[in-house]
């Protein structure tokens, strides 16, 4: 069963909060099986598991609404329909356009989302990908001042994922490779894509969104890398744990 939680408005916040003005729409690459959290008993799906009480899918839409992102496209495997009422029900006044569908790969999701609400630039994040709040929202506001025709990836120095996409950025924030051995950061799963990167076809046989960003780094263009000192990429019952950890230490801080 899904949590349930009382409704509340999305009207803007009173001022002093965290707010921005966005220029570009938002996606949520929701589309993920789940399997090893399903394998450490978590029943329900990944999008409704809970960081300290909150479902990921909550937290997500709650930074992008905090960083003024809309309106948002959403994919949603095909098992998961269950999320896309829990969400209408949860944020009655969010626009945002569902996208059921079970995909091949991470890259196909990407694509589905990217192609909604076409123009200008747009800001993916996947749901799994959990930061604090300000986090989030100082990302967005460093990513929207780097150049238009720019992809920005949010990097993180908190390596705890097992197979980590790292990245090497120079001290600009131009990142000059992705997918080696070496660099301290990784990527974080979470991307302001600009127009001309959206309108793309991948070449034939690029199987995950990882090998697109790789494709893109070494076909020349411009890329670049904004740090979040903590992100946790959600896929097993320990990042769970950890991303809880750092939930409640933002609370009492």
């Amino acid at each position: 069963m899904l949590p349930g939680r009382p409704t509340d408005s999305l009207a803007p916040r009173a001022r002093g909060d965290l707010v921005m003005s966005a220029s570009f729409a938002g996606g949520i690459i929701a589309a993920g099986e789940g399997s090893r959290l399903r394998q450490s008993g978590f029943a329900m799906p990944k999008p409704m598991v809970p960081i300290a009480g909150v479902p990921l899918i909550e937290t997500t839409i709650r930074n992008l609404r905090a960083a003024r992102v809309g309106p948002l496209a959403i994919i949603v495997n095909e098992q998961e329909r269950e999320c896309v009422d829990w969400v209408r029900a949860r944020f009655p006044d969010l626009d945002v356009e569902f996208i059921v569908k079970t995909t091949q790969s991470s890259l196909e999701s990407f694509g589905e989302v990217i192609r909604r609400h076409p123009g200008g630039r747009m800001l993916v994040t996947t749901v799994d990908a959990w930061c604090v709040q300000s986090a989030f929202v100082r990302f967005v506001e460093a990513a929207a001042r780097r150049p238009l025709g720019a992809t920005v990836l949010a990097v993180t120095p908190l390596i705890a994922d097992e197979k980590p996409l790292r990245v090497v950025m120079a001290a600009d924030g131009r990142i000059e490779a992705i997918g080696g051995a070496v660099g301290d950061l990784v990527t974080a799963g979470m991307y302001l894509v600009p127009e001309s990167v959206r309108t793309l076809t991948p070449p034939a046989g690029l199987g995950r969104l990882r090998d697109f960003l790789q494709w893109l780094a070494r076909s020349g263009a411009p890329l670049y890398g904004e740090v979040i000192e903590q992100v946790v990429d959600v896929d097993r019952a320990d990042d769970v744990a950890l991303a809880e950890t750092l939930a409640l230490a933002g609370r009492v801080s």
